[in-house]
């Protein structure tokens, strides 16, 4: 009878580790598929698989788990020290860990609803009038092959001054300079990297 309970906490340790590389997997076609995608195609893809929103949240999780700092705790920290009356607009919001950790009015923009919060939209074409948040925020969320698009919705819907934030892997970029050079050219002034 022990041999047997041994064999089957072995196969069920086996399993769990095979589900867990099997999620890692299936995070990592998603991410491409994101990556290499419109916000469009984006959209289409969890409209037809909304369980695979769920998986890639779930790998995207377990992966942001390792880093030393999860980019999100930055910008809750810097809104903290900012006024509570600022408007912010958070394209990609998976969860609203943002909306959640601060004051602020926070309007909650992904492709598919984690929370109550969120409003389900293409992040190219947000539902909020021109001018009308002071702070847009892409944290780990700047996906897609539109992003000249995307970037220009955060433009239309800042307040003039407002302020973008974008947290994201430095090896997103081919050219982290040639990025920041492009968002000049959309009309932002880089204050700080």
């Amino acid at each position: 009878e022990a041999a047997s309970e041994s064999r089957s906490g072995r196969s069920a340790a086996l399993r769990a580790r095979m589900e867990e590389r099997l999620l890692g997997a299936r995070f990592r076609y998603l991410n491409q598929q994101l990556y290499t995608g419109s916000s469009r195609d984006a959209a289409r893809l969890f409209r037809a698989d909304p369980a695979a929103f769920h998986l890639y949240h779930r790998g995207f999780e377990r992966q942001v788990r390792r880093w030393p700092e999860r980019p999100v705790q930055r910008i809750v920290r810097y809104l903290r020290r900012r006024p509570a009356s600022l408007v912010v607009a958070d394209f990609g919001c998976g969860d609203c860990t943002l909306a959640a950790s601060v004051r602020n009015q926070v309007h909650c923009f992904d492709l598919v609803p984690l929370s109550p919060r969120v409003t389900v939209c293409d992040m190219a074409k947000v539902p909020l009038a021109a001018e009308s948040v002071d702070v847009a925020v892409f944290c780990l969320a700047l996906m897609g092959t539109n992003l000249q698009e995307i970037l220009g919705e955060a433009n239309r819907v800042l307040k003039l001054g407002g302020t973008l934030m974008v947290a994201e892997v430095a090896s997103r970029f081919e050219d982290t300079r040639a990025f920041l050079k492009a968002m000049t050219q959309l009309g932002f002034k880089t204050v700080s990297k």
